[in-house]
């Protein structure tokens, strides 16, 4: 009798490694970012000077070239941009750059959320309407795919003007960036499925929705949550933009907005939010990837995707 190899079970031991070694790499690559950073500085930028000192301070040290795109505007050293999270926000405020920045990303946050969590159900909506009517996935997904080429920075004050500058403008652009790519990844993963299981459940009469949730949304969860990282990280993005011609004064797309203004007298500010931004962007689809471990550390590893 012939056997099978099977893979033996996981005992979760490769986990710990595998996100430890992402970690890892992200650190190199950062650090890498940086030593470049500084060394092209070194080579071609303005004489060096103490961390945050005034111009006319003592030169510490003068790069042998002029190259403009390396001058303090441009490129602020790392440092600088580092002892800035601990320098007030603003003059004579009570919080520091670090403290406003958090504040505004937690805000932030809660908008992109909301759009997440509503973009991702508009999408598994359409999706499950798609695959069950083929006429309609022909007539709307055309329109769906031709919504995401009109730029977002365009949309988003349409959208402030027919709501009003509010947060629930802000959501409905995370929302709008939000609900694609989970619809056109849905219509593929709930036709995922194995064609015996639907033939076996057919055969015992189940109705669509017996079919729905106990075999084609099981079946397409490694496509939804390949959607929801991309979706996370997307619904950020749109609730930054959004933020501006909403009339937001509390989030990060605000304080942008402000250290731009006072781009010449303080650029690392604006660096600072970029850098807080990016991290709250990498938070999020954490997130998502923990939940995704989490529900899914008992299906084998191939049926992961």
């Amino acid at each position: 009798m012939a056997t099978v190899a099977t893979r033996p079970p996981s005992t979760g031991d490769g986990a710990r490694p595998s996100w430890v070694r992402g970690v890892v790499v992200g650190g190199i690559v950062l650090l890498g970012v940086a030593l470049v950073w500084e060394g092209v500085k070194f080579l071609g930028g303005v004489p060096w000077r103490e961390p945050l000192a005034l111009p006319g301070a003592p030169v510490l040290h003068d790069p042998p070239f002029r190259w403009q795109f390396a001058n303090d505007l441009n490129l602020p050293h790392v440092w600088n941009i580092v002892l800035t999270f601990f320098e007030p926000w603003q003059r004579n405020a009570d919080q520091n750059v670090a403290q406003y920045l958090i504040g505004t990303a937690l805000y932030t946050w809660r908008e992109a959320a909301l759009g997440f969590l509503l973009g991702a159900a508009l999408g598994l909506f359409l999706a499950t309407l798609f695959v069950h009517s083929r006429l309609l996935e022909r007539a709307v997904v055309p329109y769906v795919v031709a919504s995401q080429t009109v730029p977002i920075v365009a949309l988003a004050p349409m959208i402030v003007f027919a709501v009003g500058p509010s947060v629930a403008a802000v959501v409905i652009v995370a929302t709008y960036l939000t609900f694609f790519p989970v619809t056109i990844a849905m219509i593929r993963g709930l036709r995922a499925f194995d064609p015996r299981a639907m033939e076996l459940m057919q055969s015992y009469a189940a109705s669509r929705s017996e079919i729905f949730w106990k075999l084609r949304l099981p079946a397409s969860l490694p496509y939804l949550f390949t959607a929801l990282k991309i979706a996370a990280t997307a619904s950020i993005v749109g609730a930054i933009i959004g933020e501006g011609p909403g009339g937001i004064n509390d989030g990060l797309g605000r304080a942008i907005i402000t250290f731009n203004q006072y781009y010449i007298t303080g650029p690392e500010k604006l660096w600072a939010a970029i850098v807080v931004s990016a991290a709250l962007g990498i938070g999020f689809f954490a997130l998502v990837r923990g939940a995704e471990v989490l529900l899914m550390r008992d299906r084998p590893a191939d049926a992961q995707g």
